[in-house]
């Protein structure tokens, strides 16, 4: 059986290891969080839901990383989360550091672990991940695009009163406003979304999918943590199953669409030890030139990272 770490014990992080425990994939899963008794009081409470929702994954709880030792995948949930009128790139000084930090102390007990990246401003987060933890860009990625996309299909489902089952939604780019929706590789059971919905309707639930996060900002007064819990479980769930999946994640360009050293999410197809194929698509000029624009905002974003010297 794969060892499954969860480093954080927030409403994100409590939400992957709970979804994940419903799963039945594991027999363990770590649920590391600074606050140890908040992680362990979060890991008791899933357990004694067991008997009633019918799983047998257990959750330690911890504040040791030498629990984590020799974990298969580890998901980074921990960071400060984002307050109203608070952007993704504000959060950056203070969740780089936590990110770097998680990084190298999981690899104190962890030779080669498959980390997954959800600590937010998502992209450079994942920069800040891979260029500490040194290991291959297939091994280090975040989960953006299959939140992104979620948000996008839920709109579409309730514009037309149709199952979200049936629709299949893509985007590209950094997981913010810059996001790139993709309508014209969008279908509702294999039809094509711009066969059944007009451009400006199409338009106004792009916007809204760019400012997804946000809106959930301004009704909360903090971060979603249901649809982006379930979004990493599900990134686990394939790797583990090794199903080659398909999904939207962020990683490192090295060429692709024509980029270098830029960390953007792109349809990658997930197995057992990770990103096994990224995957380019066809992009007419105008979906080009959005690219370009969200690879440009995540730069500058890195090159704030970079000018921290945290690693």
């Amino acid at each position: 059986m794969k060892k499954v770490t969860v480093i954080g014990a927030g409403n994100v992080g409590a939400t992957v290891a709970n979804v994940l425990a419903h799963k039945d994939l594991v027999n363990e899963i770590v649920l590391l969080d600074i606050m140890g008794d908040f992680a362990r009081g979060k890991a008791l409470d899933t357990w004694q839901q067991a008997p009633i929702d019918f799983y047998s994954t257990r959750i330690k709880g911890t504040d040791n990383y030498a629990d984590t030792a020799n974990s298969d995948i580890v998901v980074i949930t921990a960071g400060l989360p984002r307050k109203p009128g608070m952007s993704r790139d504000d959060l950056i000084s203070t969740n780089a550091k936590i990110v770097s930090s998680v990084v190298n102390s999981i690899l104190q007990y962890s030779k080669d672990p498959i980390i997954i990246v959800v600590s937010n401003p998502l992209d450079v987060m994942t920069y800040a991940a891979h260029k500490t933890s040194g290991l291959d860009r297939t091994k280090v990625f975040g989960m953006a695009g299959i939140l992104d996309t979620a948000r996008f299909t839920a709109f579409i489902a309730e514009e037309l009163n149709v199952s979200p089952k049936d629709i299949h939604t893509l985007l590209l780019g950094g997981h913010g406003d810059t996001m790139v929706p993709l309508p014209r590789y969008t279908t509702i059971a294999g039809i094509p979304l711009t066969e059944i919905m007009d451009d400006a309707t199409i338009n106004r639930l792009v916007d809204r999918a760019k400012g997804g996060g946000g809106e959930l900002v301004k009704l909360m007064g903090t971060s979603a943590w249901y649809a982006p819990g379930a979004a990493a479980a599900q990134m686990v769930e394939s790797i583990l199953k090794g199903d080659g999946r398909i999904f939207p994640c962020c990683v490192k360009l090295e060429g692709e669409y024509g980029m270098d050293n830029i960390y953007l999410g792109v349809p990658v197809q997930l197995g057992e030890n990770g990103i096994s194929r990224i995957i380019e698509i066809k992009l007419n000029d105008s979906e080009t030139a959005l690219l370009k624009d969200s690879a440009q905002a995540v730069k500058v974003v890195m090159d704030a990272y970079d000018a921290l010297n945290l690693s």
